[in-house]
């Protein structure tokens, strides 16, 4: 089946990596299927939406390698909820209510001391038109909430299995608030209909709310999409994410230099009974997809594991992957220092060992070896068998071998205690310039 997925984030902040997983999955799903993306701004609290945080959004998700098929704003459809709204009131699927946030307070507070659940009365319902208009002439104006049906919602969740929800255990909900703005939930179900969604993937935080948008889309005639509902993140230490999603967003992770495709990759494959490891495209991500392969356990996001992902994927990158980001650089380099470097902007720190700014280190017991290493370094020209044959040469004139004879040139070459094979370095350091360093 052609999949047409949504996903659907409100531009009131930045997405982070749980946003990420959610926008992941579905690209996955649309191109497993040949089927279509749709980005939907979900920016009906237009007080708190901004410009910048949509452009910055799209900016993000054009980062993670997804190009939608479609992008639409709420915020440009509210004719057409209200034409859905007055269709619901007509119904009286869609009934005024005109209990203060107070008074709401009050009565779940009741509800809970009688041990009883705290569910919404309908006690609007029984309001005559006299005390209505009476309501709204004292100031009241009335909020809008759907009136459930009172059954059992069943679908079978692609990732969790059969669920099935009595919406007499819920609240009827608030769709409409007093001032005529519209919640998240009738928005979603209209723009669902209307754009054809398919299959609707998010975390399992909305499984609840299901219930009710079934109730709601059948309400309008209309056929449920199918559900997939994935866990949510966790730390490493098994805790929720929530207090750290601001050091966790999509452009700090850009910020700080990570690959795009670590980061899809260690998002796509969390949760999985897959291993998690580097792709450098979506190829292969999408060969491996399916919605089967999530497991219902919470997933564990943890940012060493991120950064582990990210070196490896930069190890294994061939130069023409990474050349039009290391201006100046060369393919040479990039050989040496590619399974040195976690960030591609570790790779500046090598630039800086061949290229100058080095501090030579020669401990004092060190300096005579280092001087007669010195005038054993060959002549130019150097190539990658240049350090064996000049490590040979020290070797046989000093006695000295393994740690004590190659750790004291590396510093004194480079000025660090770690680093690339000097075999690979050396050539590109130069014969004048490790003079210089040898002293």
């Amino acid at each position: 089946m052609t999949a047409i997925v949504r996903f659907a984030p409100s531009p009131t902040g930045r997405i982070h990596i749980g946003n990420a997983r959610t926008a992941i999955l579905n690209w996955l799903m649309a191109q497993k299927t040949d089927g279509q993306f749709v980005l939907r701004y979900d920016d009906t609290d237009t007080a708190r939406s901004t410009d910048e945080f949509a452009q910055g959004i799209a900016a993000d998700v054009d980062w993670l390698g997804i190009r939608p098929h479609r992008v639409e704003w709420q915020s440009k459809r509210f004719g057409r909820y209200d034409e859905v709204a007055d269709r619901l009131r007509a119904e009286g699927r869609l009934y005024p209510c005109y209990e203060t946030a107070y008074e709401l307070d009050r009565k779940r507070k009741l509800q809970e001391a009688r041990k009883l659940p705290p569910v919404y009365d309908r006690a609007a319902l029984m309001l005559t038109d006299a005390e209505r208009a009476k309501l709204e002439a004292g100031g009241r104006r009335a909020h809008w909430r759907f009136r459930l049906d009172g059954r059992v919602v069943a679908w079978n969740d692609l990732i969790r299995g059969p669920q099935h929800i009595d919406t007499r255990s819920l609240s009827d909900p608030v769709l409409v608030r007093e001032d005529g703005s519209y919640l998240y939930t009738l928005p979603s179900v209209i723009d669902d209909i209307d754009f054809r969604i398919t299959h609707v993937i998010r975390g399992e935080d909305h499984v609840v709310n299901t219930a009710v948008q079934i109730e709601i889309t059948q309400a309008l005639g209309a056929k449920p999409p199918a559900y997939a509902h994935h866990s949510l993140l966790t730390g490493a230490d098994g805790k929720g994410l929530s207090k750290r999603l601001g050091s966790l967003s999509i452009a700090s992770m850009r910020e700080d230099g990570l690959e795009p495709m670590a980061v899809v990759s260690h998002a796509a494959l969390l949760g999985t009974s897959g291993n998690i490891h580097p792709y450098t495209d979506y190829r292969g991500l999408v060969d491996g997809f399916g919605l089967d392969k999530l497991s219902r356990a919470p997933a564990r996001f943890d940012e060493q594991e991120l950064l582990m992902l990210n070196a490896k994927l930069l190890h294994h990158l061939p130069w023409e992957k990474v050349k039009d980001r290391l201006p100046g650089d060369s393919e040479a380099l990039w050989l040496a220092v590619r399974g040195n470097i976690v960030t591609l902007s570790d790779a500046g720190t090598w630039r800086e060992v061949v290229n100058g700014g080095v501090t030579p280190v020669v401990a004092p017991e060190d300096a005579e070896f280092i001087a007669a290493a010195r005038k054993l370094l060959p002549p130019s020209p150097w190539d990658a068998t240049t350090w064996k044959v000049w490590t040979e040469a020290v070797k046989a004139a000093t006695g000295r071998k393994g740690k004590p004879l190659f750790m004291p040139l590396r510093l004194a070459l480079t000025g660090l205690d770690h680093g690339p094979e000097l075999a690979q370095l050396l050539p590109l350091i130069g014969r004048e310039t490790a003079l210089e360093r040898l002293g």
